[in-house]
């Protein structure tokens, strides 16, 4: 018995040693909690109630080119009550006032809000809404109400600002501005310049607030003022002209509507600078209604059809494997390349015509016969001008989402023997608007091909940040005689070519007309066809300042489709607009400008024309246009081969020449 109770006693004194150590562990862990690790706890419980709230900033402005606002952040505020914050005295003394004001706001009577805000102090209520998503002007009026003019301290004033993103011209230009986008996932994104400048110019610093946390993930501001105070945007200046962009916007969505399209852009830039004026994206809603939906001039790469011609035809001169008056046959409007058949939109075809007047009446035929004749055997070379152009290269225009340029070549998945004359007349590759019309706006430039530039600067209220200069992506393209040639011809598609019903006296213009089908690879083509119409091109022809492109997706092919009927008009209505609504303003600073080649050429042909008058002069060297009107004076039918100086003449100097008689000039 005597050991029983021993061994109890032995087990007791165990356990009594075993909550004794653990005792001790207890206060050894205790005075390192609080001796050791107590400031870093004291923190994060703190941390957990207590912590700095970030305040957005203001976004810089975005403005036109002449300073009209066209994206503006406005801050918006939502106040509220921390109903148990006041004292009673105070709350006793001021409840009623305050309901009389907030009647006076709201045009709910007084009671209703003092009831409201004596049930909000009995439910303990730290976060009460007085009024949501107001102005600054509201937000000043609210604040100096009784009670709320104490502040957070004394009257439980809680007040919480958000910015929202304004456009004042609506709608225009939108996609290319750049507006705030929610996804799926809840992340923010801003497409066009706000996107692109937004980071490193127009966002600005975030500030901070002391808040405390109230319950429920709700954070109220222990004080009514900032810790660290926001620092806003710097401001964007874009090279857009509001007048040029309302043209653009108006001119493109009257077409869509009429052709009933899926979408559409438009583009007009400054030929010298590469300065986007106007950037029109619109695409159609379930509804019909047309929109700023994606940035298609920027973003969407797709076979650009006979837009492209003019690419093929230049690589030709250029590589001088022909001329301007080669002869090509263009068959009877059907011709046969590898097992596969070529058309032209033209019944019965064109027959045999000249390298330029294939381009004028936009013949596949033509176009494919002069690529395929002159490059089958060495498709690179062909491929390697178009490299040395950058046409296989993205532009590096700021805004993201820039669409990649595809030009195939031997040894793709896309490169078969047809490539080579599919490619030349726009299939088989791809390109979005903006490059196609880069091209076109480096012929109008004498050559130099410049980036597309959408900013002119930053600033913070009077002080440039940075000025945003031009940038030359390739000074010369091709030679002057290349140049001179494909312009003419140009100009001629428009006078007398697929272009001609867009022919004007008033003003003139130079351009290439597109249609190409898209989708064609659907089963469904043959039963509903679909294509895009597009029209390229600058003005006036003679001293451009001005290039466009205009390009149509799927209009109804029961109204039309040809890129003369549906794209065309759209280019004519911006130019003619623009020479009527902003005139073209050159400043003169004197009319006596004296140039001695000018003069002695001047002499040379004064000279001439008082001399002969009904024998053949020479007129080798002269400038086509002098000789011209020369030899129209005299009576005689001048038919003109190229541009530039003339280099032969089809009559010979001294020979006597009869009214009406036909010379042929050779430049």
């Amino acid at each position: 018995m005597a050991i029983t109770e021993k061994n109890i006693l032995n087990r007791l004194y165990f356990v009594a040693g075993i909550l004794f150590v653990f005792a001790l562990a207890v206060v050894f862990k205790l005075c390192t909690i609080q001796f050791v690790h107590g400031d870093k706890y004291r923190e994060l419980a703190e941390g957990r109630i207590v912590k700095n709230i970030e305040i957005p900033a203001n976004r810089g402005n975005v403005y036109s080119a002449d300073g009209s606002l066209l994206a503006t952040s406005i801050p918006k505020y939502d106040i509220r009550l921390d109903a148990i914050q006041p004292s009673q005295k105070t709350f006793n003394a001021l409840i009623k006032p305050l309901g009389d004001s907030l009647a006076k706001y709201t045009g709910r009577s007084s009671s209703y809000h003092q009831n409201s805000i004596k049930k909000a102090r009995n439910n303990k209520n730290r976060y009460f809404l007085l009024a949501r998503n107001i102005s600054y002007s509201n937000y000043i009026r609210l604040r100096n109400f009784p009670m709320l003019e104490l502040g957070a301290i004394k009257g439980g004033l809680i007040v919480e600002q958000t910015t929202r993103r304004e456009h004042p011209m609506g709608g225009v230009a939108e996609r290319t501005i750049g507006y705030e986008r929610t996804d799926e996932d809840g992340n923010v994104t801003r497409p066009g310049i706000d996107g692109a400048f937004g980071v490193k110019y127009l966002s600005g610093v975030n500030g901070k607030r002391l808040s405390q946390k109230i319950g429920n993930g709700q954070w109220k501001p222990i004080v009514d003022y900032d810790q660290v105070e926001p620092k806003d945007g710097y401001d964007v200046y874009t090279t857009i002209d509001v007048n040029i962009q309302d043209i653009a916007h108006h001119s493109l969505l009257g077409q869509l509507e009429y052709y009933e399209a899926e979408h559409g852009c438009a583009i007009v830039m400054d030929v010298k600078t590469g300065e986007i004026k106007a950037i029109s994206n619109l695409g159609r809603n379930e509804n019909g209604n047309y929109y700023e939906r994606l940035n298609y001039a920027v973003g969407e790469s797709h076979e650009p059809g006979s837009t492209f011609k003019v690419m093929a035809l230049m690589a030709a001169l250029e590589d001088k494997v022909i001329d301007s008056s080669t002869i090509v046959d263009t068959k009877n409007g059907v011709k046969r390349f590898y097992k596969r058949n070529i058309y032209d939109s033209h019944h019965g075809g064109y027959g045999k015509i000249s390298a330029a007047r294939a381009l004028e009446v936009s013949s596949n035929i033509g176009l494919a016969t002069i690529i395929d004749d002159n490059y089958s055997k060495d498709p690179n070379k062909l491929i390697d001008r178009f490299k040395e152009w950058h046409l296989d290269k993205k532009l590096g225009v700021a805004i993201i989402g820039e669409g990649k340029p595809v030009i195939p070549e031997p040894g793709d998945k896309l490169w078969s023997k047809n490539a080579l004359p599919s490619m030349a007349y726009g299939y088989n590759l791809r390109m979005t608007p903006l490059q196609v019309l880069a091209f076109y706006n480096a012929i109008a430039n004498d050559g130099e091909l410049v980036k597309p530039r959408f900013i002119k600067s930053v600033k913070e209220f009077d002080k440039y940040i940075k000025v945003f200069e031009k940038e030359v992506i390739n000074p010369k393209i091709c030679s002057d005689n290349t140049l001179n040639v494909i312009r003419e011809i140009l100009k001629n598609t428009v006078e007398r070519g697929t272009g001609s019903k867009l022919y004007s006296e008033n003003f003139s213009m130079a351009g290439k007309t597109g249609t190409a089908q898209t989708e064609y690879w659907m089963k469904d083509w043959k039963d509903n066809k679909r294509y895009v119409s597009s029209f390229a091109g600058y003005f006036p022809a003679e001293n451009p300042k001005y290039s466009c492109i205009v390009v149509i997706h799927r209009p109804s092919i029961k109204k039309g489709f040809y890129g003369a009927d549906v794209s065309g008009p759209v280019f004519k209505r911006i130019a003619q607009k623009i020479f009527t609504d902003t005139p073209l303003i050159y400043d003169l600073e004197t009319l006596e400008i004296a140039n001695s080649d000018v003069e002695k050429e001047f002499q040379s042909y004064y000279t001439t024309a008082q001399t002969y008058k009904t024998i053949m002069p020479n007129v080798v060297g002269l400038p086509t246009m002098d000789a011209l009107a020369l030899l129209e004076n005299m009576g005689l039918k001048v038919k003109m081969q190229g541009v530039g100086k003339v280099k032969s003449q089809s009559i010979n100097k001294g020979v006597k020449v009869e009214r009406n008689q036909i010379i042929i000039l050779n430049s």
